[in-house]
């Protein structure tokens, strides 16, 4: 009898109390069969970790916490919580920001195009036909954002991604495993531009299904155009890194799984 891959959701934090337990409750409400959390908090001032902690005690199995020490980036807490996942034994990984910008509907549908289409990761796409963003966001922000991923970075990378800094994916574990997380060194949003291009040197294959990107309701946004101008300078870094992949480069060992003696108290 075929059943459901383990899917463990990864939600970096950093002050989200207003967001985190609202987005965890819609998110475990899903039609998704063995689906857990893995909240990865960076010591957040306002008590979101605190917050996760006391829904885990609540419905242990179904959402653990990591607690980081500090605030030093996105890439890293999620290099962080993608370990932790395929040590957990997940078969899919989700990545997704917890402010609702990434909207918790389209999984279901995401899980499907993994599973159709015979990909190694789904991309959330705010730029292939169907997607789009915001429509308070202004002029200048919507052209930015659309010259630096359908121009800027498939262009300078060579990749057929359209959406290379959208933050909304969902992994195969064989795919993660096979990136080796400890080749990605990128930090803040060209973290995802590490990942794409890393993906698609080493032959995997990425389908992009189209979203609509909101902007927060509650909260503060964490991005800026310093963010923005950063990501793009760095996308040449990327490039002078990685572009002597190639299939064959593949990492074939598994990172180990957790025993009970590993586990830890959170």
């Amino acid at each position: 009898m075929n059943t459901m891959p383990k899917t463990i959701i990864v939600l970096p934090t950093y002050n989200e109390a207003e967001n985190l337990p609202l987005i965890m409750a819609e998110l475990l409400n899903l039609p998704v069969p063995d689906l857990s959390l893995l909240v990865v908090d960076d010591n957040s001032p306002d008590g979101t970790g605190r917050i996760a902690d006391e829904w885990a005690a609540r419905m242990p199995g179904r959402i653990r916490v990591m607690h980081r020490q500090e605030k030093n980036g996105l890439g890293p807490a999620y290099i962080a919580g993608f370990k932790r996942a395929l040590a957990q034994g997940a078969e899919y990984i989700l990545q997704m920001d917890a402010d609702f910008s990434h909207q918790p509907h389209y999984i279901p549908g995401m899980i499907g195009t993994l599973e159709d289409r015979s990909a190694d990761m789904v991309l959330g796409s705010r730029f292939v036909r169907g997607g789009s963003v915001d429509p308070r966001w202004g002029a200048y922000r919507k052209a930015l954002s659309w010259w630096a991923n359908r121009l800027y970075v498939p262009t300078l990378l060579r990749v057929p991604v359209y959406d290379a800094t959208g933050g909304f994916r969902l992994w195969r574990r064989e795919t993660l495993i096979g990136l080796d997380l400890d080749r990605i060194y990128a930090n803040g949003y060209v973290f995802q531009v590490e990942m794409a291009y890393v993906t698609v040197r080493l032959g995997y294959k990425v389908v992009e299904t189209p979203i609509h990107f909101p902007d927060r309701q509650r909260g503060e946004s964490k991005m800026d155009s310093r963010i923005a101008l950063e990501a793009a300078l760095r996308t040449w870094e990327i490039r002078r890194r990685h572009r002597g992949l190639k299939p064959s480069m593949r990492r074939s060992v598994p990172y180990p799984l957790e025993t009970p003696e590993s586990l830890p108290a959170s």
